[in-house]
């Protein structure tokens, strides 16, 4: 048999640990921390051949998981460490020239975003200018 002092408990506790989960299960506001980038190429021409679009940045190439990096929301294609260590991204040209909302002629903002293995939210953000040439040599007179 069950002493009473320890029934009259068990729906208290019962209530806290359920309220607990709940609280636990909530989602958190995501924060990220800012890291710098540098895209390249950094005047992206809409006509060019260019089938990479190159981003550097300031954040251990350890530290990230390069699964998680988007540019614009496009995915990552493939990514590598630059000779100081630091994390390089590469996405398909053709998927970046083609995002929605790109101002010819204007500079426009390309984001990019990802996670560390800790986890912990990353961005950085940089500005380039996005033109439509035809380049020369190319048969356009």
């Amino acid at each position: 048999m069950i002493p009473k002092k320890i029934k009259n408990l068990c729906l208290p506790l019962v209530c806290c640990l359920a309220l607990a989960l709940v609280l636990f299960q909530m989602p958190s506001q995501c924060h990220a921390f800012d890291i710098e980038i540098d895209v390249s190429p950094n005047v992206l021409n809409i006509q060019s051949n260019s089938t990479i679009v190159t981003v550097h940045t300031d954040i251990a190439y350890s530290l990230v998981v390069g699964a998680s990096v988007f540019l614009n929301g496009v995915a990552i294609d493939w990514w590598k460490s630059d000779d100081r260590g630091n994390f390089v991204a590469k996405f398909v040209s053709d998927e970046i020239k083609t995002l929605n909302g790109l101002i010819i002629g204007d500079y426009n903002t390309l984001t990019l975003t990802g996670f560390t293995t800790v986890p912990e939210a990353f961005i950085g953000t940089q500005d380039i200018m996005v033109i439509d040439v035809q380049p020369s040599g190319t048969g356009g007179k």
